[in-house]
């Protein structure tokens, strides 16, 4: 493993107010851990398009990608992420869990009862500052 910085994508998906978080499965790194989801960049690949493919890879979603929001460094044990994370808005397609164990709908001032993965922290910092 070389190390270095990966750069992973995460949407903010908006809907009457709340925000959509989805729990990692069973035998998953993070497992039971709560996420905005998203994925890794690939090569050659802008963050907004990683974003819409891994959405409709996850969960069969077709959405829109607005504004940037942050980007969150975090060094887990074996790798460092850097974490780019963009406002994005549902536009077709029932939400199915491909890759997930649970999905839910949170109100912002609610998103610290939920146990998220750390590099995701900063994240509810952004959004309850508005």
């Amino acid at each position: 493993m070389s190390g270095g910085m990966k750069q992973v994508t995460a949407a903010v998906i908006e809907r009457d107010g709340k925000v959509l978080i989805a729990q990692r499965r069973a035998g998953d790194a993070l497992a039971g851990k709560w996420e905005f989801p998203g994925g890794k960049l690939e090569a050659g690949e802008t963050p907004e398009a990683c974003l819409r493919r891994e959405l409709r890879e996850e969960f069969g979603v077709d959405t829109e990608i607005g504004a940037f929001i942050c980007s969150s460094r975090f060094e887990y044990k074996h790798f460092h992420i850097e974490l780019l994370v963009y406002r994005a808005r549902h536009i077709a397609g029932e939400f199915q869990l491909h890759d997930h164990a649970a999905i839910a709908w949170v109100a912002p001032a609610d998103l610290r009862k939920y146990d998220l993965a750390s590099a995701d922290l900063p994240v509810i910092e952004h959004l309850s500052a508005g």
